[in-house]
């Protein structure tokens, strides 16, 4: 895109009422960061952050800031229409593959009913211009083959965590059928986005993650799949997409209420043996060992998307490659456990600067 366009659409989200769901999770404290800095009225939904430190507390935005589950539609409800947003992202979400397996009923409730539940609040709130629905890269029904999955290529899954966030995407398609046909009525998006990187995830069963907390205790990480591929890409990459694709909905092109993929480049598809040694160039102190036994729970091994609709109806490509996304996400923690310094606006800053170069 060129300069102007690009400011014209950041511009696009100064004054907007902007509903972040799922605002203390990590893609979601940093798109409320985002949107904060762009001057929008940002309100949050979610549940309390289950890990210590967090990146939304970090963060310290002032925003409106909701403790509400998803699952509960009655106060979902009461809260959107309070807030009456004039633009919806989605992220709140049950996002773990391997907490899929060990709570599948909690993970079924919050990605599909959760979901359904908001398209409801939605429905009910006409101020309500464009909505963003962020589902992931495991949507797709695994073939373990080696190009991208596009989006028209058939949903499945595997594993819980898959299968609800496939019938999610069911459930948005249904309702911007049934529901959502009129000029005036939401335009609503799904995006599907990488393995995304970067700093203040302290989620569980992630590897940047689960590595960053054994280098704080001094161990190495205990790898499960190390020959497993994944389309890799810092988080302000997809959230790139996000608001690229809410500024064309806001705008009327209701012709991209569709599925979106928001994928790295073919080259930036690695193996995780391989991710962790370009980290350690940035991070000495970074060890693992290699596993001893095979895993007891299936995850896939290969995983790619192809967002070549993205790069030519939104003119969207990746700003970072992935050794520039993991040198940010090494500094980004060695700032915080050297100094409690938290590099997340500076971070924005310089790839905003980019993104305009």
């Amino acid at each position: 895109m060129e300069n102007l366009e690009i400011k014209k659409l950041l511009q696009l989200f100064e004054g907007k009422r902007v509903l972040v769901t799922g605002h203390t999770g990590f893609k979601g404290s940093w798109l409320a960061l985002w949107l904060h800095h762009l001057g929008a009225k940002v309100s949050g939904i979610a549940l309390d952050p289950d890990q210590k430190p967090n990146h939304f507390s970090l963060l310290n935005l002032p925003i409106q800031d909701l403790r509400i589950d998803i699952r509960n539609r009655p106060d979902l409800e009461k809260a959107v229409k309070g807030i009456n947003p004039e633009m919806v992202f989605h992220l709140a979400a049950q996002p773990l593959v391997r907490r899929s397996y060990r709570e599948p009923v909690n993970t079924w409730e919050t990605n599909v009913m959760g979901s359904i539940h908001l398209l409801e609040a939605i429905r009910g709130c006409s101020a309500t211009k464009a909505a963003v629905f962020v589902t992931t890269d495991k949507v797709y029904k695994n073939q373990e083959w080696d190009w991208g999955y596009r989006e028209n290529d058939p949903l499945g899954g595997h594993d819980p965590y898959s299968y609800s966030k496939s019938a999610m995407e069911f459930a948005i398609d249904c309702y911007r059928q049934s529901f959502f046909q009129e000029s005036t009525a939401p335009a609503i998006a799904s995006a599907r986005a990488g393995n995304v990187i970067g700093g203040g995830d302290w989620s569980e069963d992630r590897l940047i993650p689960d590595l960053v907390r054994a280098v704080a205790m001094g161990n190495p990480i205990q790898l499960r799949y190390p020959q497993a591929t994944r389309p890799w890409q810092h988080v302000l990459e997809c959230l790139w997409g996000y608001l690229m694709l809410a500024g064309k909905l806001w705008n009327g092109e209701r012709n991209f209420a569709q599925a979106w993929n928001f994928g790295p480049v073919p080259e930036d598809n690695r193996m995780v043996i391989e991710v962790l040694a370009s980290l350690k160039n940035h991070w000495p102190d970074l060890d693992w060992k290699m596993p001893e036994q095979k895993p007891d729970l299936h995850e896939s091994g290969m995983l790619y998307l192809d967002h070549s609709k993205a790069k030519r109806a939104l003119n969207w490509k990746p700003v970072w490659s992935l050794d520039e996304a993991l040198m940010h996400t090494a500094q980004w923690y060695k700032a915080y456990y050297q100094s409690q310094h938290v590099l997340s606006m500076q971070q924005l800053q310089r790839f905003l600067n980019e993104l305009s170069s």
